[in-house]
């Protein structure tokens, strides 16, 4: 429920050179044993002085997100190509209710001081990533409450307030937390945790706020298990937003994947 500090520094071990990778060309139907998973792909693929992959002999792909746009690009999406999960209680769905979630307000504290227009700012695009999945949810910015934006406040569902801590860059809350916990709380490493952005970083925490898990907890991950009071959306995703790269995640860049808009959708509609 929280972005570490490892998040942030995240999988920067140099993949195995192996400059002969082959994988078919673009209209390939199926995925058979001689393809490489997206996995082995990028394992294989080498990596330059500068922390780029080479691809076609000389072709320069900047990150792993890239990487990733390439190699579906060439061969389709690996199945299951979708994934969310939402988290439960007492076997129910942790989620808004469908008026609620079209009115998820929050203020910003003025605390934040000189940054205060950058967590604006990251708040309303990180939120525009999961508004773009489904026209049901809608984050609304109500600056008039920050002067006074803490859990106390009545006027807004929920805070955005700065903390110091070493524990986390940021962290948030489900539909289900009691009302003095529904808060995001941002440390000052959100402004350099290298290849996270604050936008997805926040994006990632709002996905909480709107009821998903960790995506790493699924068995498919292998590693980081959290528990199992979760209901699967979709297929496991290891590219999804809600995947930290270090749990065997397929992304470096926690950037939200049509997977994630799926499970959107899924769990509130279109």
């Amino acid at each position: 429920m929280r972005i570490t500090r490892t998040l942030a520094l995240a999988a920067t071990a140099a993949a195995a050179l192996a400059v002969g990778t082959v994988i078919p060309a673009a209209g390939a139907t199926t995925l058979d044993d001689s393809v490489p998973s997206y996995q082995e792909f990028a394992a294989s693929t080498y990596r330059d002085v500068d922390g780029g992959y080479i691809v076609n002999g000389d072709e320069v792909i900047s990150d792993k997100g890239e990487l990733r746009k390439f190699y579906d690009l060439l061969v389709g999406p690996e199945t299951p190509t979708d994934g969310l999960i939402v988290n439960t209680v007492n076997g129910a769905d942790d989620k808004w209710s469908a008026s609620q979630v079209g009115n998820l307000t929050y203020c910003v504290s003025t605390k934040f001081g000189s940054r205060h227009a950058d967590v604006v700012n990251a708040m309303a695009s990180g939120a525009a990533l999961w508004e773009s999945a489904s026209s049901k949810i809608d984050f609304v910015y109500v600056s008039s409450a920050d002067g006074q934006c803490t859990t106390r406040n009545k006027s807004v569902l929920f805070s955005v307030e700065p903390v110091q801590t070493s524990q986390y860059i940021a962290r948030a809350f489900f539909p289900s937390s009691p009302d003095r916990q529904q808060n995001v709380l941002i440390d000052d490493s959100i402004w350099s945790s290298g290849s996270w952005t604050p936008t997805n970083i926040l994006g990632h925490e709002l996905g909480h706020t709107l009821g998903f898990r960790h995506e790493h907890t699924r068995p498919e991950a292998g590693t980081c298990f959290e528990d199992n009071n979760w209901r699967p959306l979709t297929p496991y995703d290891s590219a999804s937003i809600m995947h930290y790269p270090q749990c065997n995640g397929s992304s470096d860049d926690l950037s939200m994947t049509n997977s994630d808009r799926a499970g959107a959708v899924a769990l509130y509609g279109n």
